[in-house]
């Protein structure tokens, strides 16, 4: 009998398909298991270059995106706003809801060496917070003393309860400063503003202005062995087409807080090595704002802010410049913040001529031009998304009769004209609504926030009697219950007086690599410390 040649039938084909697959992913998910701990993760600094290297005062995006890896907070949020032990390993509210006691972690270190205690919050509530931040002295109206009964024992003594405090003390919000370094000092001018020594799981290494911005890990860090990454690097990336092309290359491989835009982001998703996602903004409730500046003609009058209001149409703005991911605003609380959220309000529908009335009635009737008055915009310099919100408003705005002139700038000297010099008409800008209207809509409206030389303070110059009693029997509500109701009446106030208008509920995205895993996925993930987070091959 003849030995014939061995032919492999077809399912031995298939079987040898099927281990390639598996020696090939195998290994792959063994990866996605088991951190690899090393390499650089270099992020696009997102929105441009920050100011300063700590959130504890400025709010800026770019600040807080790069500072929460240096700084930790007492606690850090999980899904759905659940809180987590961070510097802070456990707290109570007392029975009669008049103090929280926080129990520190022991054992912490600033990057310097020296020991994290309870000395630091409270010199940084007292000092920083209560002066310097654009949102504390709202977020913690309630608050009269901090205690310090001993190193790790922080206790928090509240005239009345709030149901606000535990919501604002992530490392985003309420970030703390090394007492060492900073009392005695021109906390605002203090050089480590510049050169951060905090408690994070990664220190500062350098900066150079208009390249990059270097994190290492820290070896010291609290939470033991972490980080995997052995260094960050924060390329500042001006021009948006550079910037999708690093991520296209690889050359970057995260980036937080819409950092390519609108026209890039359909490309993105279609990229195989990418990642897009919109989780992790829960905490940050962006939306897209136009404020007036209410000290001075023309929009001193309540009439022209609302004819303002009523000229442009929300719901093109949204398809023209967002291509329909943003929806169209309604009030200062937005529609995802649904304990507070009402529809009972005061409304300003497109309609060209109501707008045309109310402008008339204001004494500022058309000329043989066409034209009322001149005004100038000018737009918050996050990107070219903002000068496309502004490119919309002065077309909608020309139908009226309003002519406007659009003003660029960087963001020093934006933030110097609008919180210092206070010498703007009408501005495009970004607001954040941080989990709670007490910490992201009061400091828009209540007179106390009107701060000299503090971002995303009361900018507008708004003061009502009426409004700052609504505040502050918010403030002082003894339920939650009565808080909410009274956070539905602000938003009626604000609506009536309207000295800033939510143009759009805004949606922001995360662009990363495929090859970076760990990223955190709780309400405030976009300012995630980074600790988990590592790199395959």
């Amino acid at each position: 009998m003849h030995n014939l040649p061995y032919r492999p039938r077809a399912s031995h084909f298939f079987l040898a398909a099927v281990v390639a697959i598996l020696l090939h992913v195998i290994p792959r998910l063994a990866l996605a298991q088991f951190p690899i701990r090393g390499g650089t993760l270099v992020v696009v600094s997102n929105p441009g270059e920050p100011a300063v290297l700590t959130a504890a005062f400025n709010q800026q995006g770019a600040v807080a995106a790069i500072s929460t890896k240096i700084f930790d907070g007492l606690v850090h949020f999980g899904d759905n706003f659940k809180l987590e032990p961070e510097l802070a390993t456990s707290w109570g509210v007392s029975p009669d809801g008049r103090e929280i006691q926080f129990k520190l972690r022991p054992n912490v270190k600033w990057h310097d060496g020296r020991p994290f205690t309870s000395a630091d919050v409270k010199f940084t509530f007292d000092e920083v917070w209560m002066k310097i931040h654009p949102r504390a002295r709202s977020t913690f109206a309630a608050v009269h003393s901090v205690e310090t009964p001993d190193p790790l024992t922080v206790v928090f003594k509240l005239r009345n309860p709030s149901g606000v405090i535990l919501s604002a003390l992530n490392s985003g919000e309420s970030q703390i400063l090394p007492r060492h370094l900073y009392e005695g000092t021109d906390i605002l001018r203090n050089p480590y503003n510049s050169n951060p020594v905090g408690t994070g799981a990664f220190r500062f290494k350098e900066w150079v202005r208009g390249e990059r911005i270097v994190l290492e890990r820290n070896p010291d860090y609290w939470d033991a062995g972490k980080p995997y990454l052995d260094r960050i690097v924060y390329r500042i990336i001006p021009d948006a087409t550079a910037r999708y092309a690093a991520f296209e290359t690889g050359a970057v491989q995260y980036g937080v807080l819409a950092p390519i835009t609108i026209n890039d982001l359909e490309r993105a998703r279609r990229n195989l090595t990418l990642n897009v996602d919109f989780h992790g903004y829960d905490w940050l409730a962006s939306s897209i704002v136009l404020e007036f500046n209410v000290r001075r003609p023309p929009f001193n009058d309540v009439r022209v802010r609302r004819a303002v209001a009523h000229a442009i149409d929300l719901q093109a703005m949204s398809k023209v410049t967002t291509r329909g991911i943003a929806k169209p605003g309604t009030s200062p609380v937005l529609s995802t913040q649904t304990r507070f959220f009402t529809t009972n309000l005061p409304k300003y529908p497109f309609d060209l001529k109501t707008a045309d009335l109310l402008l008339d009635e204001a004494g500022m009737p058309r000329r043989s031009d066409g034209t009322r008055f001149a005004i100038t915009l000018d737009w918050l310099p996050f990107g070219e998304n903002f000068q496309r919100y502004g490119e919309f408003v002065k077309q909608s705005l020309r139908r009226v009769g309003i002519d406007v002139t659009l003003r660029s700038q960087d963001l020093p000297q934006f933030m110097r004209r609008v919180y210092t010099q206070n010498d703007f008409d009408l501005i495009v800008t970004h607001r954040a609504g941080f989990g709670d209207p007490q910490i992201g809509a009061d400091r828009l409206f209540w007179s106390k926030t009107i701060l000299k030389d503090v971002p995303w303070s009361n900018g507008s110059g708004y003061s009502n009697p009426a409004m700052d009693g609504l505040i502050e029997a918010a403030h002082e509500a003894p339920t939650e219950e009565r808080r909410i109701e009274l956070y539905k009446k602000i938003q009626h106030q604000a609506l009536t007086d309207i000295p800033n208008f939510t143009l759009l509920e805004n949606r922001i995205y995360t662009v990363s690599s495929k090859r970076l895993h760990g990223l955190g996925t709780g309400s405030d993930g976009s300012y995630d410390s980074l600790k988990s987070a590592w790199l395959a091959p």
